[in-house]
Parts: structure tokens; sequence; C-alpha cells
């Protein structure tokens, strides 16, 4: 049984630790602290009866300028249900929200600033468990992040994905078909009037991309990752089996918290393995890799891209789901969600990995039953794409690795060498890409310099560089390109992303000249730029590189301390310092 009391001694037979009394405020008298801290609560009108139960935080992540969190408000309330019903006391919390398409200069910025003030606040205020609301795509690792470095028991909530709609009798979602509608714009076969048409009906509803997008991709890993409930990941946002999850939710975090189920023993090593798979299968998004590294990291934990891409070899891409395949995440969840997948996947999964329930997620995939027929996960022995969706590539130019979405690349492309049409930052291509004069084929390579974690700052997602307009009206859908930057999850093409190091601290993609010849082979997983050593050493000798400082604020500590691609883009003194190891093993 809660152990509490109306009393209001802090010390004595009581649990220290726990309920109000966790954390006290220091004015050099716990007992005072704790009768002050009772007096202003009671101003809200609680009982003695009411404060002496697990106090369960709910981090509130709803704004005005998110509508992926647009249904914040009925989650908050069917999570206070759940908490109520398991006996604790909900309290919800604001923290900072991030929307991927109103945050500047990118959500990725501010990502670690919604991880310091998630994690601050789970330290400040007492709680016994928290329940993380997030969905939109850097909130979901921004919160985990958070919860992993301040280590107490977590469970997370995701928003649920939006609906789709019809344009003209196809159905529409975002945001893949926004980069499709707005690529058939730039090649003038569709007119203004029809873009404003599509406009209208991509996003059906609030709730995050209906695609695997980067959110998409976090509520899959959260999942498998163990830190969110059975069937959690696929319920769109304005679906009453949302809302159930969200009670249910609630209920857990009051047992978690009666256990003292921490979150370092939910993400393991096995839990993470087993993250990546589902990443790998999922044609998940490009994002995944860094946020699981950033993740990682908090947990003394370092991603091995080469072990990554190993288990890439043989874990196949099964969700049938836009932008590797055909459907929606609406589609997913009709067909059973991630236990349809996990089903198919067992043979390769760490299967006595602990869950928030309790039990091990080889138990809960056995409770999730035999399954049904349906198209939206296939069989290992028929799959979407015979490999993982991501492969990892190394070579002169990319000496820290680059990524690849091999699922949603152009398979004629996969093999290539072509010239260099080289943009040394964002105003450059924005002045230049549709330029008439732009001396650009089809067969040559797009390099954008400069959009790495310091570059930009904040490592947007523009590497999903358009097709210069010139050859976009001629009917060229795809070319190969290459960035220190990211790309959204919801996009596709043959792009080389997260090129480490990043061009602005002298990584070789800085020394990148037009002309230049690149060689990709996705096949051999190199990336090489065949220019010799001796003239990439005279160029790093006679270059001079962007500046990337900041006099004040969080942009100087951005700066500062940001790491690269290959550690999650997280700020170097908020990793742990206790190291334990690689994943995966």
């Amino acid at each position: 049984m809660w152990r509490g009391s109306s009393r209001l001694q802090a010390g004595a037979t009581h649990n220290a630790g726990s309920g109000l009394r966790k954390g006290l405020t220091n004015y050099g008298d716990n007992d005072f602290s704790l009768f002050l801290r009772k007096a202003f609560i009671k101003g809200a009108g609680y009982t003695d009866d009411a404060l002496d139960r697990p106090v369960i935080g709910i981090a509130n992540t709803g704004s005005a300028y998110n509508p992926c969190h647009g249904n914040m408000e009925p989650l908050i309330e069917a999570v206070k249900r759940g908490i109520l019903l398991a006996g604790g006391l909900p309290m919800p919390f604001p923290t900072i929200s991030i929307h991927e398409s109103f945050a500047h200069p990118t959500s990725m910025y501010l990502r670690n600033l919604m991880s310091m003030d998630t994690e601050e606040m789970l330290r400040a205020a007492p709680m016994d468990a928290v329940v993380l609301i997030g969905g939109c795509d850097k909130t979901v690792p921004a919160q985990l992040m958070g919860a992993a470095s301040a280590g107490i028991p977590a469970i997370q909530l995701v928003t649920g994905s939006m609906l789709t709609g019809a344009y003209r009798g196809t159905r529409v979602g975002a945001c893949t078909d926004c980069r499709r509608y707005w690529g058939m714009y730039r090649a003038e076969t569709l007119d203004d009037e029809e873009i404003s048409d599509v406009n209208n009906q991509l996003v059906a509803s609030v709730g995050t991309c209906a695609v695997m997008g980067t959110a998409s991709t976090m509520a899959c890993l959260a999942e498998a990752l163990g830190i969110s409930l059975p069937g959690s990941a696929t319920p769109p946002a304005v679906t009453a089996d949302r809302m159930r999850i969200a009670e249910a939710t609630g209920a857990q975090a009051v047992r978690l918290a009666r256990e003292g189920l921490t979150i370092d023993r939910i993400l393991t090593p096995e839990a993470f393995e087993n993250a990546m798979r589902v990443l790998l299968a999922i044609g998940g998004s490009t994002n995944g890799i860094v946020h699981l590294a950033a993740m990682a990291g908090r947990l003394g934990m370092n991603v091995d891209l080469k072990a990554l891409d190993r288990l890439g070899r043989d874990t196949p891409v099964l969700l049938d789901l836009k932008p590797s395949g055909q459907h929606y995440m609406e589609d997913f969840h009709r067909a059973g969600g991630m236990a349809t997948l996990l089903r198919e996947l067992k043979p390769l999964l760490n299967l006595d990995a602990l869950t928030v329930t309790g039990r091990t997620l080889g138990e809960e995939i056995e409770r999730s039953g035999p399954g049904f027929e349906q198209d939206v996960v296939r069989t290992r022995d028929n799959p979407i794409y015979p490999q993982g969706g991501i492969a990892v590539l190394e070579g002169n130019l990319a000496p820290g690795g680059a990524i690849i979405k091999q699922a949603s690349a152009d398979q004629a492309l996969m093999e290539h060498e072509g010239r260099a049409v080289v943009f040394e930052n964002l105003e450059d291509m924005a002045a230049r890409i549709d330029d008439e004069s732009l001396d650009v084929n089809a067969d040559d390579v797009l390099v954008l310099k400069n959009i790495g974690p310091k570059g930009a700052p904040g490592m947007p997602e523009a590497g999903y560089i358009p097709i210069p307009k010139k050859l976009a009206v001629r009917g060229v859908k795809d070319m190969v390109r290459i960035s220190d930057g990211r790309m959204s999850g919801t996009a596709f093409g043959t792009i080389i992303l997260h090129v480490t190091p990043e061009a602005a601290i002298g990584g070789p993609l800085a020394y990148v000249r037009n002309g230049d010849r690149i060689r990709l082979s996705v096949g051999e997983r190199s990336i090489s730029l065949l220019v010799s050593d001796e003239e990439l050493e005279a160029r790093r000798q006679s270059q001079e590189l962007p500046s990337c400082s900041a006099e004040r604020g969080y942009a100087k500590l951005f700066m500062d301390t940001v790491t690269q691609a290959d550690k999650g883009v997280d700020f170097d003194f908020l990793r742990s310092v206790e190291q334990k190891g690689q994943v995966p093993r």
C-alpha cells in the first residue's frame, strides 16, 4: 500500500522520498517546507486524502503553434481519469512544445532545449512517475532524453496520427503527398489554383503526419523500446482508441510509481536493439537514428553505425507504408498496429526486454494473439525491400559515416558516379537552384554544404534538395543529393544525409568543388570524392571555413556544445558521464 498520511511532518515514519515529500524546496527546515507546500496546493482545493497518494506528473505540450498536439486537452483528461481510477494524483504541468513547421530556424535546434526543460521539471516538481505526452517529430525524443537523464519512472503517450484526406478522388496525407504535389507544382503540371486545393486537403485533422515520417517512426520506436503501452503507437489522434490508450497509460503510470520501475530498467541495450530492428523494418525516418543516438547517449551508450548497418542486412522492410510503400498510419492501425509487425519480427528481437507493463516484450507479443489476414505488414518471405530501410555509408567524403534511406531511393541511382554541382549553403541554393543558367544535368550529383549541426545551425531538414526547376519541367524526378543535414521522414529520393564530420567544422564535404567527381555505391556502402588526398589537403590549407559561433544566449550554448550526427546532435554536457558500451552489440 502507498505510504502516506495527512500529518504535516516530513520525517519520522513517512516515506520522505515520495509524493509531496519528494524534492522539498530548501528553506533549511524540511517540516516547514512540507507545511508550506501543502498550504499552497490546498489553495487549489486539494484535500489531505488527495495529497496522500502517488503523485503522477503529466507533461503538457499543447500549443496553438502545434496542431500535431491539437488533441492535448482530451488526452490529458483521459490520462487524469486513468490516474484517478488507479488511486493516484494527476498533476499536469507545461513544457516547451515544438512543431516541425513552426520552429525557426529548425525544430532540431530546439530539441535539446525541450529535453532540458523536461528533465529539470521532472527533477524540480514532486512526482513519483510521469506521463510524457508528445507527438510531433522532436517532442518524443526530447521527452525521452530528458526522462532518461532524470531517471524517474516514466511512460510515453504519443498524440497519434492525423486522418487522411482526398484530392479529386485520390487519398492524400501529410507529408509525403505534400512533397509529391509540390514537386508537380514546381514541374508546372499543377497550377496555382490546383496546388491551393491540394493544400486544403493534405491535413484532414489534428495529429502527426499520416505516413512513416519522424513522428510515426518515434511512435513505433517508443512501443518497440517498451516505454509506451502495447498498441499505443498507431491509433489516430481523433479516435476513441487513442483516448482509451491515454486512460490506460495514466493507470499504468500509477503502477510504475508504486513499483519504482525506473526508465533505465526499460531503456536497456536490448531495448535499443529492438528499436533499431523496428526502425529498419518499418522503413522509418532517417531522423530515428539521430534520436536513438541522443537517447542512448543519455544512458551511457553509443550507437555503432557499422553494427546498425549489419542489422539491416538481415532485417527487411515489412511495412507497406508511405514513403517506402503505399498505405497510411490509419491502415497500419487497422492491420493490428505494432503487434502485427512485432509478431513477424519475433525471431530477430530480444524477447526478454522489459516493458512498462512489467512484462517482457516476448510476453506482450504472445498476449497480442495470433494475428489476422491483412495487407499492410508483409511477411519476411515477401518484403517491401529485402534489406533494412536505411544503409550506412563510409568513405573519404564521410569518414564518420553518412546514411541513405535506400528503401525510398531510385534503384537505378544506387550505383552512380557523377559531376558535383555545389551549393555552399541554404542561401546559395535558394538563389541558384531554379536559375535557368545553372550548369546542371540529370546525372550530376547535387551537393549542399553547411547545413549540419553547427553550420545551419540546427541541422535542418533541407537535405531533401529540390530538383532544379529546369530539370523538373523536363520530367526529372530524382537525382543523387548529398548534404550534412537531415531530411523529413516523409521525404523520398536518392539522398545521402548526415555526412560526418559536417562541412562547417572542416569535414571533407567543405572542400568539394563544382566539377569534382563523386561515386556512390550503396552495395559497397561507400561514398567517395574522386579527388586525391594531396589535392584535398591543399584545399584545406587554402580554404577558410565559415564562422560557427554566437555571442550569447541559447545560440552560444548550442554552438559551443552540440555534437555531430553520430552522437545524436545532443549537447556534450547532457550525455551520461558513465559509459556503458555500444549498441547494437
